[in-house]
């Protein structure tokens, strides 16, 4: 309920739903912990190292696809929303992760990948093969130009045109991804209908919210308008699909109207949470509008940090301020890394940092996602300073790596496996007689980053994380106050986050070198939390600290 001051009212935190301001984890399935000796990560692994993630202290989990697939993307490619791969285990398996996880008070939200489908799924079989049934207008299929040519200029993201040619329909289909990723037909009803019955399928095994993947790629322009250029801003364009403003085959007008069925669905289950992925050149518009009001999403997913070359004052400043606490505002979620995007660290930090550099800027860069408005996402292993793993051209896996080589950089090095044991085969990836590799390898200065390395450390980035965590829930100001800058310069950062009386100073040095100590703060009140040795008047670079008032 929003006040007529225009700002959100200030409830008792008992009355505040869970996932607002919630710390969520996101799990990479294949590779987060392998039971069975495959090389492979799994369900049963992931539920047998539930008590790292519970010890963290985070909300609730987000699972990347785990569904049936013919893993050409790893799981995008669904061909069965309601099952589980074999290479991840059975619906039983999911079903036993799910009550661990709610023993443990954590929630399990899971990705649904709606914009399209695995070139394997019986809806796709059944619409090439019988244009006429049932599944017929399920996917985008046109004819030829007289030419023979697709029928617009679009371009996929992996590469190519984003029409592949079907001898059985004699007909293109369209594809945003890889031609093994069909576009269904979103303005479909009766797709629509059967994506929310395997919502339902999910929400009755007990899961408490969906990641909702690429949702603007859901519907396109019916009138197949060709995209225009986009101009050249100096950047190196690696890929076709570099070169178009995307207006045409995604972010249509009536995605909102699937949305409010989603929403409407959800609703009937207490306490269910939806985020959406949302990428491109109008991405703040459409994360604004799919969450407006009570009867949209809960939240978007936002890509301000993901690719962002350096962390600055400038980038955090435009991000919260984007995002006001006022009426009818959607709620923001933010990550500084995620399965489909670079290490943070190795972002934005030079390769010859030293050790102990890279750990105060994790410190800081921690310290700072603690204090964000919003809801936060750490991706697996950024609680342990995770770099980003250099992958030999004979080891990749991604296909638009693989596809653009080398002049995209690989997925793969943020999806390498969780060093658990820094002494075992592989860092205790998987079972420790299995001698089996994992499907990547494990980065060389991971061992010294593994999770029993930095539990016997009490000052370890580990330990640190676990203690932001606990700060955030501990002060409503944090999890749920406005957030208001006070000063974005070349390096420094203050802003200030206040909630029901409680209010905050969150001060931070993003540069290498030490920064003044700011004028109006008070050099000797104790900071709540401190990283990189930041307080008591001192601002070393790397560094940040929360001051009470």
């Amino acid at each position: 309920m929003a006040a007529m001051s225009d700002k959100v009212s200030q409830r008792d935190p008992a009355d505040q739903p869970w996932w607002q301001g919630a710390a969520i984890y996101q799990i990479y399935p294949r590779s987060f912990a392998d039971s069975n000796g495959d090389g492979v990560g799994d369900l049963p692994g992931i539920t047998a190292h539930l008590d790292h993630v519970a010890r963290l202290g985070v909300d609730a989990i987000w699972l990347s696809p785990f569904f049936k697939s013919p893993m050409r993307d790893f799981g995008y490619d669904v061909s069965d929303y309601c099952d589980v791969d074999p290479i991840f285990g059975t619906l039983a398996d999911f079903d036993a992760l799910v009550a661990r996880a709610h023993e443990l008070g954590i929630r399990i939200v899971i990705d649904q990948v709606y914009a399209h489908t695995s070139d394997q799924h019986p809806w796709f079989q059944s619409s090439r093969n019988d244009p006429k049934g049932p599944h017929g207008d399920w996917y985008v299929w046109r004819d030829p130009k007289p030419d023979g040519s697709p029928p617009t200029n679009w371009q996929s993201v992996f590469g190519g045109p984003a029409w592949t040619w079907d001898g059985r329909r004699r007909q293109y289909y369209f594809h945003n991804f890889l031609k093994q990723q069909p576009q269904v037909n979103g303005h479909s009803p009766a797709l629509q209908a059967a994506l929310l019955d395997a919502a339902r399928f999910w929400l009755d095994r007990g899961v408490d919210g969906f990641r909702l993947d690429a949702l603007n790629f859901l519907m396109y322009d019916p009138a197949l308008r060709d995209n225009p250029p986009q101009p050249a801003n100096g950047q190196p364009r690696t890929r076709p699909f570099d070169y178009q403003r995307r207006l045409y085959n995604q972010g249509h007008r009536h995605v909102p109207r699937f949305i409010e069925k989603i929403r409407a669905l959800l609703d009937r289950y207490e306490g269910r949470f939806t985020v959406a992925e949302i990428g491109g050149e109008d991405a703040e518009r459409e994360m604004k509008l799919y969450t407006r009001g009570d009867h949209r999403l809960n939240s978007c997913y936002g890509f301000d940090f993901l690719y962002a070359p350096a962390l600055t004052p400038a980038v955090v400043a435009g991000a919260l301020k984007a995002w006001p606490d006022r009426a009818g505002m959607g709620w923001p979620s933010w990550a500084f890394e995620n399965h489909d995007a670079p290490r943070a660290v190795s972002r934005w930090l030079s390769p010859k940092a030293s050790d102990a550099e890279q750990l105060r800027f994790n410190e800081m860069k921690m310290l700072l996602l603690a204090a964000m408005r919003g809801n936060i996402f750490l991706y697996q292993g950024e609680e342990l300073g995770l770099t980003q793993v250099e992958i030999a051209f004979e080891d990749l896996q991604d296909p638009e790596a693989i596809a653009n080589w080398p002049h995209t950089l690989s997925r793969d090095g943020a999806r390498t496996p969780m060093p658990w044991v820094a002494d075992a085969p592989y860092c205790g990836f998987s079972p420790k007689d299995s001698g089996a590799r994992p499907w990547l390898p494990v980065g060389s200065d991971h061992v010294a980053r593994a999770v029993d390395r930095q539990e016997a450390a009490p000052a370890s980035l580990l330990n640190t994380t676990r203690r932001l965590l606990a700060l955030r829930k501990a002060h409503p100001a944090l999890r749920w106050g406005e957030a208001k800058i006070v000063e974005a310069g070349e390096a420094r950062l203050i802003f200030r986050r206040s909630y029901d009386g409680e209010r905050l100073t969150c001060l931070f040095n993003l540069g290498p070198e030490p920064a003044p100590w700011p004028k109006g703060i008070s050099k000797s009140a104790a900071p709540l939390a401190s990283a990189g040795g930041a307080g008591q008047g001192a601002l070393p670079g790397y560094s940040g600290c929360i001051l009470p008032g």
